[in-house]
């Protein structure tokens, strides 16, 4: 919206003189003091506070617009949830036109608010009366939302009042998703019904439903009744983490599975459309259909046989491009599909589909030479867009993962770019919308902590405040290309995920970051406010029940080498406001009697640091450590002969001698990965110096292509020129398993004196099919350096 048009709202209320906006930022706010419990997420675009509050008593009235049910259901809904709050249920009744009595909350379309669009809302809240006003019910629900957000969050029976303030709102994006994948591990309509209401409560108007994938078809397909017969269940579920060794892979050997029936699907889709959000089903193609393929053999390359799969990943078996019958079926599922979701979008995927079997299939062959096809490639998109042409006819267009752009976008199709950012602005820039959800930033089945102390997960770090940092709409497209970004959305792949309460612990408080990234204009994102309204939100989902994350209060420690005062410098922060950082350098536990944290601190020497949160005495996040262990190569200037893998940088290059050590997982941020190169590193001790030791660190997980260095050299010098091999010797690994495992190298030598020390570790070359690595080669991954 614009600033005259806001301007304009706002004065129609009576909030504002017509002229506050004119020498003013866009949709700037007033602050909010400590005092006041106004702490709505998502930030609205406009927000005054007043003085003074409404009180909520059994007298209390709900008025509708007569006669109009939408707004009747609304009202109901808000009753329900001032009963929550207060112990008291308001009366919703029909308003009588042109008077208002005090004390009442009003829901009216009355008010024309046209170019606040369907969703936006003004709402005033006044000693004597509420009026929510809005063009379209939507922006009434939305509305209700900030309303509920303005109640106590104590639970029935607290005394209840609403703060006085003005707001005038509209969403950013039209897009606003979240995602579930419910084919790798099944969960009831129920929890579906819950998980939606939770997207309700964020302002968030899409649920990305993804109902078919290899390891379970999840919807029912009445011409097809093997793919819920024989496709909607497996034999069991991998037990730990996914490697691309699947020899090494166990089971729990446990049925699982489960679909929906179309009364059902047509149920949830009713329970969403009543909160107003839509419903996009996905049904995967041409890739992830083994589930699909165990009942319907026939439409694959090799013709099966095929089970459910138990593992997760990517795997080769797709349906045939090359086959007409694999069309004629995809048609008709999606013609049984379509009529049960009023969505406009349908998602077809057209993610992760190798093109191993297309290479080999006589029919795929066929088919690109028939159409004029350039390969596989081109193949995929000739699938996609004849799918399409189909999705068009219906009345639907469709959209799918980046990939779909691979070999030609189909002319209608949307796009979700997950692998960054780069495929939707490739599609922006051919003028396709885009709903943008880079894994970096919003995939929120990536851990919230380390590894160690969070549930099994894919893997990956995605702290709350990365998730607010996300910003759908890059910077390098041109006015005109930026309005093909219609959203943003998250994503919940549940392959480690098993249960209602463990996907709660990864949404929240992760989805009310992505609900103000969405919803909020960008110029009044404020992270520091987000934080402390955040402290409110907690209290919401304790009220709810909710299983939520705690990883916002712990103590994030980063240290910095300084190669000029040889010293880590030490920073703290936590993505919670409230809290006390307090640390302690000796290993003892902090208490909230330890030293308080206020600026960046140089530790020069080896030491235990721990530090926690605490509020109003008492510690409320987990004990964080950091073990820095100083030798004479500590914080020494390093350089490399090559660099790292981009994804595997560490905190640099002197990550290799920073004084910590690297855990077993490869992303933890300590390892430096090369891929294709040897590790040569050059130490400069800045003097000469007696030496006799050098250990290095390795990390071994060959089914993630992680292997050992073959050889370890050691050379010195003392101009940095002339160097004199004084060690090496093949690896051999620490302990037996394929990983993960760390292996320390200790090179023992005769005391010498140097001042630059080199050390060149050997990569492996590409392993050999069985092992699971792939023939591009093998990684290395190397951490501390060591000099003694």
């Amino acid at each position: 919206m614009s600033k005259k048009t806001l301007a304009s709202f706002a004065a129609s209320l009576g909030l504002i003189g017509s002229t506050m906006l004119a020498t003013g930022p866009a949709y700037s706010q007033q602050p909010i003091t400590s005092q006041q419990t106004i702490a709505i997420i998502p930030q609205p675009a406009r927000l005054t506070a007043g003085s003074g509050s409404f009180a909520i008593t059994a007298g209390t009235k709900i008025y509708v617009d007569a006669k109009n049910a939408e707004l009747n259901r609304i009202g109901q809904t808000l009753s329900q949830e001032i009963k929550k709050a207060a112990g008291v249920q308001p009366q919703v009744v029909p308003a009588v036109p042109g008077k208002r009595a005090t004390g009442g909350i009003y829901l009216t379309l009355l008010e024309p608010v046209d170019t606040l669009g369907t969703e936006g809302y003004k709402l005033s809240v006044q000693p004597t009366q509420v009026v929510l006003a809005a063009s379209k019910p939507q922006g009434v629900f939305m509305g209700m939302q900030s309303i509920r957000q303005l109640l106590p969050t104590q639970g029935a029976g607290a005394t209840a009042s609403l703060p006085a303030v003005e707001i005038v709102d509209e969403p950013r994006y039209e897009w606003r998703g979240m995602h579930l994948d419910v084919c790798r591990h099944f969960f009831s309509v129920d929890f579906v019904k819950k998980y939606i209401d939770y997207l309700a409560m964020h302002k968030l108007n899409t649920f990305h439903w993804h109902l078919t994938d290899d390891q379970g078809w999840r919807i029912e397909i009445k011409k097809y009744p093997k793919l819920t017969e024989i496709g909607a269940w497996r034999d069991g579920s991998l037990i730990g983490r996914y490697t691309n060794a699947k020899a090494d892979s166990q089971y729990d050997n446990i049925r699982h599975g489960g679909f929906y029936t179309q009364e059902q699907i047509k149920e949830v889709v009713k329970y969403a459309q009543d909160r107003y959000i839509t419903v996009v089903p996905e049904i995967e193609m041409p890739g992830h259909a083994v589930a699909a393929l165990a009942g319907y053999p026939e439409l694959s390359c090799t013709g099966g046989p095929f089970k459910v799969e138990r593992t997760w990943g990517v795997f080769d078996d797709i349906f045939c491009a090359g086959n007409e019958q694999t069309f004629t079926f995809l048609q008709d599922v999606l013609s049984e599909v379509m009529p049960l979701f009023p969505s406009k979008i349908i998602h077809i995927g057209g993610d992760e589909a190798p093109k191993t079997r297309w290479k080999t299939c006589p029919k795929c062959q066929a088919r690109i030479k028939t159409e004029h096809l350039k390969d596989e490639h081109e193949l995929q998109s000739y699938f996609v867009q004849r799918m399409e042409k189909f999705v068009n006819s219906k009345g639907k267009t469709i959209i799918g993962w980046d990939e779909i752009l691979e070999g030609g976008l189909a002319p209608n199709a949307a796009v979700m770019s997950w692998r960054g950012m780069e495929g939707g602005i490739a599609a922006a820039k051919q003028k396709h919308n885009v709903v943008m959800t880079p894994g970096s930033h919003v995939y929120i089945d990536y851990a919230q902590d380390v590894a160690s102390v969070e549930p099994l997960s894919i893997g990956g770090y995605l702290p709350l405040s990365k998730v607010y940092s996300f910003e759908p709409t890059p910077k390098d497209l041109t006015a005109e290309e930026k309005k093909y970004i219609i959203g943003g959305q998250a994503n919940l792949w549940t392959e480690y995920i098993g249960t209602e309460k463990h996907v709660e612990y990864m949404v929240f408080p992760r989805m009310s970051a992505l609900a103000e990234v969405v919803w909020t204009p960008a110029s009044e994102k404020n992270w520091p406010s987000f934080k402390e309204r955040m402290q409110t939100q907690y209290q919401r989902y304790e009220a709810m029940g909710a299983n939520y994350a705690r990883s916002a209060f712990t103590v994030r420690q980063e240290l910095a080498i300084d190669t000029v005062q040889h010293a880590a410098m030490v920073s703290m922060q936590s993505d919670a406001t409230g809290p006390q950082l307090v640390y302690t350098l000796d290993g003892s536990e902090p208490t909230a009697a330890s030293q308080v944290y206020t600026a960046p601190f140089a530790v020069p020497t080896s030491a235990v640091i721990k530090a926690a949160s605490f509020e109003n005495g008492k510690r409320v996040g987990r004990v964080t450590t950091t073990e820095l262990t100083t030798h004479k190569a500590f914080a020494s200037p390093l350089k490399l002969a090559s660099a790292p893998n981009k994804r595997y940088q560490g905190k640099g290059v002197l990550t290799l001698v920073d004084g910590q050590k690297g855990s077993t997982s490869s992303t933890d941020g300590q390892w430096l990965g090369f891929s294709g190169t040897d590790l040569v590193a050059t130490l400069d001790l800045n003097q000469a110096t007696e030496i006799n030791t050098v250990k290095s660190s390795f990390l071994r997980n060959e089914g993630s292509e992680i292997f050992l260095p073959t050889n370890v050299e050691i050379a010195v010098s003392k101009d940095g020129k002339k160097f004199k091999p004084v060690y090496s010797k093949p690896v051999t690994a620490a302990s037996e398993g394929k990983g993960p495992n760390i292996t320390e190298v200790k090179a023992d030598f005769k005391k010498t004196k140097a001042r630059f020390v080199r050390i060149t570790a050997k990569i492996a070359p590409p392993a050999p099919a069985s092992a699971g690595a792939k023939k591009a080669g093998a990684w290395l991954f190397a951490d501390e350096i060591v000099v003694q």
